[in-house]
């Protein structure tokens, strides 16, 4: 299989997988959810077959859109079912014309309103938040289980039985995907938003990769949060200060590596390659978002992204302002994730030991992220056989192949 082949399938996946699923299940309904992830499936594996022998095709996302569709109208067929069994099972087709509802349900303006249908309907109060959101990083977003544990910092075990037990829901209460009433909406909200936050977080910094960056998964959930904040029913602060968040992290895309795809960390970076243009508008969406009157986690995190956007170096970051939005984030969401990553901004103001303290106080033993935390803690504070012990059991931990490199350099830095 040739690895153009594969990057541009992974690359189909990830971008046009959540649109298809939505389409499909727009017909199909979601008491169905399982045969639409295996039309999709089919028609990605149709991709890898087709291509591997014929060569990718002018216009690839249309030749997926186009199989996934067929596959679709030949699984109704195959069942040969009478009109009223076709209506029973697609909500809102009759026997005669399914064909041409997909054709319109595959139109771009209806895909984007599938989209928004799917992922509120996703976000159904009658199962649990986790697995609301499990739901719509699965099908939506084409996270694999493995990486919905890791979000979640979890057993994919935990991950299997939350989607099962929503999938049962749809089927045993023939969920649809009727746009919920303005009130339901705003309900709705929380699942959606952490979704597309979780799914640009996993571009930001790859679980399990040979890249650090996935600029797809980003970009995707960045067009998915504007496809929001553009829809007066659904925009809120919140989403406004989302957007936010991802412009001005996304600013920093091309400086985050160099050319040979290491990591550049952020005292390292050149600050003059940032995208100012993204940056300006992440500024303007935080200010649309209102942050003075509104203090969501994202408002508190794009506040924290800003200072860092608008400093003009690392050494002139306004590190005591930083922290004291962290200190306000911890607040809000009292967690040893929300911690770890305050105690960088301790370490900055109040020094390495203070950092330290804090890291031991609320231990993430499982988690890379908080190792080597705590192993540039220990070096800053002279404790190099602590660090690295910490650096070590870092790399056992990241499956991520950018970051175990960084890791050993730092690891081969203090033997040396």
């Amino acid at each position: 299989m040739s690895p153009t082949i594969n990057a541009v399938v992974e690359h189909l996946f990830r971008e046009e997988a959540g649109k298809l699923s939505a389409s499909l299940a727009r017909a199909f309904g979601l008491s169905r959810l399982e045969v639409v992830e295996d039309i999709v499936q089919d028609a990605l594996l149709a991709a890898l077959t087709d291509w591997s022998f014929r060569g990718i095709p002018e216009n690839p996302t249309a030749w997926l859109h186009r199989v996934a569709k067929n596959k679709a109208i030949d699984l109704i067929r195959k069942r040969s079912m009478e009109a009223r069994e076709a209506e029973e099972m697609l909500p809102g087709l009759v026997a005669a014309s399914y064909t041409l509802q997909f054709e319109r349900n595959f139109l771009p303006g209806e895909i984007e309103d599938s989209q928004l249908r799917m992922m509120y309907a996703c976000a159904h109060p009658g199962i649990p938040i986790e697995s609301q959101i499990a739901l719509i990083l699965k099908t939506l977003c084409g996270f694999s289980v493995r990486e919905i544990a890791s979000a979640f910092l979890t057993q994919e075990a935990t991950i299997e039985k939350r989607l099962g037990r929503a999938r049962k829901y749809f089927r045993d209460h023939n969920v649809t995907l009727d746009a919920p009433a303005s009130a339901a909406l705003q309900d709705r909200r929380n699942a959606v938003l952490t979704s597309l936050y979780l799914l640009f977080n996993e571009g930001y910094k790859r679980t399990e990769s040979e890249g650090l960056l996935d600029r797809d998964l980003c970009l995707e959930a960045l067009r998915l949060a504007l496809l929001i904040t553009n829809t007066p029913t659904l925009c809120s602060p919140e989403a406004l200060a989302l957007v936010a968040l991802m412009s001005l992290l996304a600013a920093r895309f091309d400086t985050r590596t160099n050319a040979k795809g290491a990591i550049v960390l952020l005292p390292e970076q050149d600050r003059s390659q940032w995208n100012r243009e993204l940056i300006r508008r992440g500024m303007a969406y935080l200010a649309r978002s209102e942050p003075d009157v509104y203090t969501s986690s994202y408002h508190l995190e794009a506040g924290i992204q800003s200072l860092h956007a608008t400093a003009a170096s690392y050494a002139e970051t306004n590190w005591p302002a930083i922290l004291g939005l962290y200190k306000r984030l911890y607040q809000l969401k009292p967690s040893p994730v929300v911690a770890m990553h305050m105690s960088v901004a301790v370490a900055e103001v109040h020094g390495p030991e203070e950092a330290i303290r804090i890291l031991n106080a609320m231990p993430l033993p499982e988690h890379y992220l908080y190792h080597a935390i705590l192993g540039n803690a220990e070096l800053k504070a002279g404790k190099k056989t602590e660090a690295a012990n910490s650096f070590e059991r870092s790399i056992e931990l990241t499956r991520n192949e950018k970051e175990k490199e960084l890791l050993r350099a730092r690891l081969e830095a203090i033997s040396n």
